[in-house]
């Protein structure tokens, strides 16, 4: 059935993706008329959370800010599809790194690192960032349940040098490296709500106390590497910005959850500043009030 199912989909999925980035945007401007006005979808979930981000805001304002997250989201969706067939030259075009020299330091100064990123933005086209700098890179990606547009996905996204790697592997990877002097990047996305029976640090997140993932902050310290942000803008539509602040060289040197609190307050700020470019249909404060006692 799985192959069934790709066999049905993928190449749909390839048409559209050789599309011009013109008739693209063209397309994804009637699939949002379709998403928003139609079928709705997830429309009170994404209400739901921009209402407890921001109770300062009207509703009329929230509605605003709900409106322009649904086109930038049908967007997101098809740069996602983009992926499959865009060319290095085209993501280099349409993404653009401001500060690469901060890599570049610590990287001659042989210094493996987290790089940590949000929901933000564009995230989907990071993976052009390998092109520009000489780190070993990967990323912590969820296996897709059908094999086949997994291995699509890992064939597609490794085109220009990231090695995508479960979750669950990313630990023996870092490990293996370090073993054989391996010098490497390591990307992940830090600020979605995790499983609650494996949360066990709480903090307030655009003022509302939720699970944190602490990953990043575990294994820089476990492992002494250096923790970076990586920070998108949208600049216009299908054109990104990003720029790096390395957060500590030496993690072991703050207390437990301060990384993670920097890293945190980062992102609010990004999203406080234009929200309508954050990932609202997560469900991120499905988890609120639940804290252990």
């Amino acid at each position: 059935m799985n192959f069934i199912v790709y066999i049905l989909v993928y190449p749909i999925i390839w048409l559209i993706s050789i599309l011009p980035f013109r008739v693209l945007y063209m397309l994804s401007d009637l699939i949002y008329l379709l998403i928003y006005y139609v079928i709705g979808y997830r429309k009170e979930v994404v209400f739901s959370n921009l209402k407890l981000a921001f109770p300062e805001k009207s509703d009329d304002e929230l509605r605003v800010i709900r409106k322009k997250f649904y086109s930038h989201f049908v967007d997101i969706f098809m740069e996602m599809i983009k992926s499959f067939t865009i060319s290095k030259n085209q993501l280099q075009k349409h993404c653009k790194y401001t500060n690469l020299e901060v890599l570049n330091d610590l990287q001659k100064d042989g210094k493996s690192i987290i790089l940590i990123g949000s929901h933000y933005a564009n995230w989907e086209w990071l993976f052009g960032l390998s092109t520009f700098i000489n780190y070993k890179s990967y990323v912590a990606f969820t296996k897709v349940s059908n094999k086949y547009f997994n291995n699509k996905i890992l064939k597609s996204r490794g085109r220009f040098g990231w090695s995508l790697e479960q979750n669950s592997r990313i630990i023996s990877k870092i490990e293996s490296n370090l073993k054989d002097n391996v010098q490497a990047m390591y990307g992940l996305l830090s600020d979605q709500s995790p499983q609650i029976t494996k949360a066990h640090y709480w903090s307030s997140f655009l003022g509302v106390k939720v699970p944190i993932h602490t990953g990043a902050e575990m294994l820089a310290k476990k492992y002494n590497l250096s923790l970076v942000i990586i920070e998108t803008k949208k600049i216009k539509r299908g054109y990104y910005e990003s720029s790096f602040k390395v957060i500590t060289k030496e993690p072991t040197s703050f207390p437990d959850f301060e990384l993670t609190d920097i890293f945190l307050r980062r992102v609010e700020k990004q999203i406080r500043e234009q929200p309508q470019y954050y990932f609202w249909t997560h469900k991120r404060f499905k988890h609120k009030d639940k804290e252990p006692k």
